[in-house]
């Protein structure tokens, strides 16, 4: 029987995106970023990164909060609505900071005030990779439990419900009105789609689904 754990795929290079309509401000960083073997892609406007930005491997945004055109929080709200998991690093002036503060509220990594210290913009960078890749593992594992419940026929998704809550063979039998043996067909074929080692698995597994266990329930006897 597998391990329960999602293994993710072998991780691509991290990247940091660069925003900034400021090109002197794009090339210094530019440099500081691959003076620490980071790959760096920049971009001067919020249209020009959309057009190649993605967030299936570990990478952060560089974005400046004032830009001509959709500003930094303007980007922000599309990349939230695309549900996008990259990690925002704002960069403000003294007086973006109130803007900044805002930008946390809804969502944002952190900031960092301009001139900024090399030492501390890598340590927020390198922070926030860290953070992405959590994120990615986290949404790799739960797709991963997502793809072996949708095996599960209705009948095995109530059971695998009743297993998870602790009830046993004959009270499942019961309250499903099927055989115990019948049960445990069901529970061997939950057990085994699901890569379960046990019942704390599949309690975990049902709190990782969430909402989208609520559904298929089948007919009584089935």
């Amino acid at each position: 029987m597998p391990s329960p754990s999602a293994q993710p795929p072998a991780e691509a290079p991290p990247l940091v995106y660069i925003v900034d309509d400021d090109e002197a401000l794009r090339d210094s960083l530019r440099w500081l970023i691959r003076s620490v073997d980071l790959a760096v892609e920049d971009h001067p406007s919020a249209d020009a990164f959309l057009r190649s930005f993605c967030d299936d491997r570990p990478c952060c945004i560089l974005l400046d909060v004032r830009m001509p055109g959709v500003s930094g929080l303007e980007l922000q709200d599309v990349l939230r609505q695309r549900g996008a998991l990259a990690p925002i690093l704002f960069m403000t002036g003294h007086g973006d900071v109130p803007m900044a503060v805002r930008a946390l509220k809804a969502g944002a990594f952190d900031f960092v005030e301009k001139p900024f210290d090399d030492a501390v913009m890598l340590g927020r960078i390198h922070a926030a990779l860290d953070h992405h890749r959590a994120l990615l593992a986290e949404h790799a594992q739960r797709q991963a439990v997502l793809d072996r419940w949708a095996t599960l026929t209705p009948r095995e998704r109530q059971v695998m419900r009743k297993v998870a809550g602790g009830a046993q063979n004959k009270v499942i039998a019961h309250d499903l009105d099927i055989s115990l043996k019948t049960v445990e067909v069901h529970r061997h074929n939950v057990m085994d789609k699901m890569a379960a080692q046990s019942v704390a698995d599949l309690t975990r597994m049902l709190l990782t689904l969430g909402e989208a266990a609520e559904h298929d329930l089948p007919p009584p006897g089935s």
